[in-house]
C-alpha cells in the first residue's frame, strides 16, 4: 500500500528547508513573478519520496527525472531509447546478456565517481532487498518489470528477470537476465531505475524501510538526501509549505548545463488556483491544465504544449470485493451502462476518445477486433436481471485533491460514471478519499473497494508496459487469479521477435476484453502550461520534460 511519510522525516526535512523557502521567496520581485535565475512550477500533488526506487506517483518521478539519469533514457518529446549514462548496449547471443559501454567523467551530486561498479551496487541493493523493500508498494516498479527478488519473501513473487551485474571495467557492465525479455533494454528508462551515490545510499540508510506494511517509515535518504547525477540537485523540502526546491548541478557533464538555477516545485491541489496562479505571476508554469483551459491560455500568449495520448483511464472491477462481480454477466453489464462517449465529449480535452482496450492504438499489439461493450442501457439491466444482481449496491472509490493526465477533473469523471451506473439500477456508494496515501492505499489491497478509477501513463513503448504492468499476474486492485491469462503474458514477454510479440499482444487484448477484469474508459492528450516568457521544454508522450532546456526569454 501507499503509506503515509514517517513524521520524524517529514519535521526534519522541513525544518531544513526553511531557511532555504525563505531565500527562494527574496529572489522573487515585487510583482510576485520569479526572477530570472528561478522557475516556479506548479504542481497537483505533493511527491511521495525522492528515492525513485521506492516511487510510483507521478509528482515524485517528475522531480526525480530533474535529479538522477538512467542508463538508457527516452528520446526528448518521444518513446525510442537512446543513450543516457550509458552510450551504448548490446545484447550476446542468447538475449540474456547486455553488455553496456558507460560514460567517463561522470560524477555524483556528492562528487564521487559514477562507473561500473556504482552500476551494480544499484541493481544488486533493488534485487538484494528484504523485507519491507519487498512490499508491493515500496518498490513496486522493480516488481513490475522484474518481478521477484534473490530471496523472495512473498509467495506472490516470481523468478526475478535481473540475474547479475559485472563489472568487467571501469566504463563496462554486463547485465545479465534470466531469460529474454520485452522489458530491456526499454524499462531501465524508467526512473525508478535511476542510478545513485553508492555512498549516500549507505550513509544516508537508504535501504533501512521502518514501520509496517500499512504505515512505512522512510529512511533519511528517500526523504532529505537524493543523490544522482542529473543536471539539477536537491536543495530543499519544505513540507508545511508544500515546495521542493532543486538546484543547477554546476559539474554536469551529460549535456549543457541547465540554463534556469533554481527550480522550486509548489502543489497546488486546485486546477482553477493554479491557473490563478499563473495569471497573476506567481507561478511560471504549470501541468494538468484543464480541458476547457487549453484554448483560453493560448489565445492569453501563454505556452501551452499538448502531449500525445498515450495513457489510459479505467474503471477497476475488483472481484473479490463484492462476490456478484465475479460473474461476467455483471462486469459485461457495468461496461455496457458506461456512456464514454458522453463522457470523453464532455470532460476531456480535444482529441481525447474513447478506449477499446487497455492500451492506446499508437502500440503495437493493438487490437481493433477485442469485443466491444456500446453504450446499451437496455442489455445491462437484461445482464443484471439474468446474474440475479438487479439489486446490486457497490462502493465506488475515486480521488480527491489530485488531477493526473488521464483524470483532469476525478469528481466529475466519478458523477458521470456514478449516474450511468445508477441509471441501470446499480446503487453506488460514494467513496472519496485523498489521493495520497488513502486513496492508493485503498485500492491497491484488500477487498473493501468494488469499483475505482485510475490510469496509467505509458513508461515506454511496448504493449507490456500497459497491459501486462496490470494484468500478468494477481493483483489486490483487481482481484482475480487467471493462470492461462498469466501464461500467455509469459509468453509474449519471452518473444523476442518483434512481430510475433505483437501478435501476441494481440490475442492478449482480445482475452483480456472477453474476461473483462475493468473497463477501459478513455485515452487523453493531457497538457502542460507554461509562462509567457519561458521556453525551451518539449512536451514528452511519457510525461518526462526536462525542465534543464527551459529559459526565460525576456
Amino acid at each position: 500500500m501507499r503509506a503515509p511519510r514517517p513524521k520524524v522525516a517529514i519535521a526534519a526535512a522541513a525544518v531544513a528547508a526553511l531557511a532555504v523557502a525563505g531565500c527562494a521567496e527574496s529572489d522573487r520581485g515585487d510583482s510576485g513573478s520569479s526572477s530570472k535565475d528561478t522557475l516556479v512550477f506548479g504542481v497537483a500533488g505533493d511527491p511521495k519520496v525522492l528515492d525513485p526506487s521506492l516511487a510510483s506517483d507521478g509528482e515524485s518521478l517528475r522531480i526525480a527525472r530533474q535529479m538522477f539519469e538512467t542508463l538508457v533514457k527516452p528520446e526528448e518529446g518521444g518513446t525510442k531509447v537512446t543513450p543516457g549514462l550509458a552510450e551504448s548496449w548490446t545484447p550476446d547471443s542468447t538475449g540474456t546478456v547486455w553488455t553496456f559501454k558507460l560514460r567517463s567523467g561522470v560524477k555524483f551530486h556528492d562528487g564521487t565517481d559514477f562507473n561500473a561498479e556504482a552500476v551494480c551496487v544499484n541493481f544488486n541493493r533493488w534485487y538484494n532487498a528484504t523485507g519491507l523493500m519487498q512490499s508491493p508498494d515500496v518498490t513496486p516498479y522493480w516488481q513490475d518489470v522484474m518481478g521477484g527478488f534473490a530471496k523472495n519473501e512473498r509467495e506472490d513473487l516470481g523468478e526475478s528477470l535481473f540475474k547479475s551485474c559485472t563489472a568487467k571495467d571501469a566504463t563496462t557492465v554486463d547485465l545479465a537476465f534470466s531469460r529474454v525479455s520485452s522489458k530491456v533494454p526499454a524499462a531501465l528508462m524508467l526512473p525508478s531505475f535511476s542510478i545513485h551515490s553508492p555512498k549516500a545510499l549507505q550513509e544516508f540508510q537508504a535501504s533501512n524501510i521502518g514501520g509496517k506494511a500499512d504505515n512505512i517509515q522512510y529512511p533519511p535518504y528517500a526523504m532529505q538526501h537524493p543523490t544522482g547525477t542529473g543536471p539539477y540537485k536537491f536543495k530543499s523540502w519544505d513540507i508545511a509549505n508544500k515546495t521542493l526546491t532543486i538546484e543547477r548541478n554546476e559539474d554536469y557533464t551529460g549535456g549543457p548545463k541547465a540554463k534556469i538555477k533554481t527550480i522550486i516545485f509548489k502543489t497546488i491541489s486546485d486546477e482553477n488556483a493554479r491557473k490563478q496562479a499563473l495569471r497573476s505571476g506567481d507561478i511560471n508554469g504549470y501541468d494538468l491544465v484543464g480541458p476547457a483551459d487549453v484554448e483560453p491560455l493560448k489565445g492569453e500568449g501563454f505556452n501551452v504544449l499538448t502531449r500525445p495520448a498515450f495513457n489510459i483511464l479505467y474503471l477497476a472491477i475488483n472481484q473479490k470485493g463484492n462476490p456478484k462481480l465475479a460473474d461476467i454477466r455483471v462486469r459485461q453489464a457495468i461496461a455496457y451502462a458506461l456512456n464514454r462517449q458522453a463522457l470523453v465529449d464532455s470532460k476531456l480535452p480535444p482529441g481525447a476518445k474513447v478506449a477499446l482496450q487497455f492500451m492506446p492504438d499508437t502500440v503495437d499489439g493493438w487490437n481493433p477486433n477485442v469485443t466491444q461493450y456500446n453504450y446499451d442501457v437496455n442489455k445491462a439491466k437484461a445482464l443484471l436481471a439474468e446474474a440475479g444482481a438487479s439489486n446490486l449496491t457497490l462502493r465506488f472509490h475515486y480521488p480527491t485533491e489530485v488531477t493526473r493526465p488521464y483524470m483532469p477533473n476525478p469528481k466529475d469523471l466519478f458523477e458521470l460514471l456514478s449516474a450511468d451506473l445508477q441509471a441501470v439500477g446499480i446503487k453506488v456508494e460514494a467513496i472519496p478519499l485523498k489521493w495520497t496515501p488513502d486513496y492508493l492505499n485503498a485500492t491497491s489491497t484488500g477487498t473493501a473497494h468494488d469499483l475505482h478509477i485510475l490510469g496509467w501513463t505509458g513508461d515506454y513503448a511496448d504493449g507490456y508496459n500497459f497491459i501486462g504492468t496490470f494484468f500478468d499476474r494477481q493483483k489486490d486492485e483487481w482481484g482475480f487469479n487467471n493462470p492461462a491469462l498469466f501464461d500467455l503474458f509469459k509468453r509474449a514477454d519471452s518473444t523476442a521477435d518483434l512481430a510475433a510479440r505483437a501478435e501476441l499482444y494481440k490475442e492478449l487484448n482480445a482475452e483480456i476484453m472477453k474476461f473483462l477484469p475493468g473497463v477501459p474508459i478513455s485515452h487523453s492528450p493531457p497538457a502542460i502550461v507554461f509562462g509567457k516568457d519561458v521556453t525551451g521544454v518539449k512536451a514528452s508522450p511519457l510525461t518526462d520534460e526536462r525542465y534543464s532546456t527551459a529559459e526565460f526569454t525576456s
